[in-house]
């Protein structure tokens, strides 16, 4: 496990170094949807990923955001997305990260969340803890809701449906200290997971965007769920994660909104 623990550090690190280089010169943009992008540094990120991880593991399954599956059947699996925040991007607003993980027989084992600009690579193993940049990381120790600092998101569809989490916004904004919306759920998680936030939610993820910050959050001594409390999986509609402290008030919220 050293050695892919070793790779999957040194292929986010290249990733997220072509993603802060590209950044300052101009990088087209094509739309997905009425407001879902993607950019050419997403599509040269996932190359030199994909590409890296083929030529290494050639039997292993790959699911990444930007092209289609490969290898379904197999039993190892790695998840990726060459570049959560792509709207953050896009604008030269600096937060975006690179996100790995690798699946074994349906579950996450090893994680990481580089973010290339602030030089911080996020990587947890199952079983052996959460790190930043090699020291040992543990969520908050905050117990009350009141005083909790939040992040969400918002669906790529929240101008066509009414499932679009602005009514969990509203009745969470008055009941913790404040929520913020940085725009890139896995540094969200990875943040949870060193302290820097005590709860996050969101709707209408998709496994790469929580593979590796959910395992960051857990090994960091953090729980998950979805809206309703039940066990979370990559296929759950919605996302709670916490410090474990303040999971069932935020829990309270909402059930009571929904």
């Amino acid at each position: 496990m050293t050695e892919i623990a070793d790779f999957i550090q040194s292929l986010a690190r290249e990733a997220g170094l072509l993603l802060a280089e590209k950044l300052t010169r101009h990088n087209p943009v094509y739309y997905k949807g009425t407001i879902d992008l993607v950019t050419e540094a997403d599509r040269m990120s996932e190359e030199l990923i994909v590409a890296q991880i083929v030529r290494r593991y050639p039997d292993h399954g790959i699911l990444s955001e930007e092209s289609a599956a490969k290898n379904e059947r197999a039993t190892t699996r790695w998840i990726i997305d060459p570049l959560d925040g792509t709207t953050n991007y896009a604008h030269g607003f600096p937060f975006f990260c690179v996100s790995i993980a690798l699946e074994k027989e349906g579950i996450v084992v090893l994680g990481v969340v580089y973010d290339p600009l602030r030089g911080e690579m996020f990587f947890a193993e199952r079983g052996k803890g959460a790190f930043l940049n090699g020291k040992k990381i543990r969520v908050s120790s905050e117990t009350d809701l009141s005083r909790s600092l939040l992040a969400t998101g918002f669906p790529y569809d929240i101008r066509v449906s009414t499932d679009n989490n602005l009514n969990l916004f509203s009745s969470m904004i008055m009941k913790a200290q404040a929520v913020r919306r940085p725009g890139a759920a896995a540094l969200d998680l990875s943040y949870l997971a060193a302290g820097r936030l005590d709860g996050f939610w969101e709707l209408k993820l998709k496994p790469w965007d929580t593979a590796a910050g959910c395992l960051m959050v857990l090994e960091a001594g953090g729980t998950i769920s979805d809206l309703s409390g039940d066990p979370w999986t990559l296929r759950s509609p919605g996302l709670v994660a916490s410090n474990a402290l303040i999971h069932e008030q935020m829990l309270e919220v909402l059930s009571v909104t929904c």
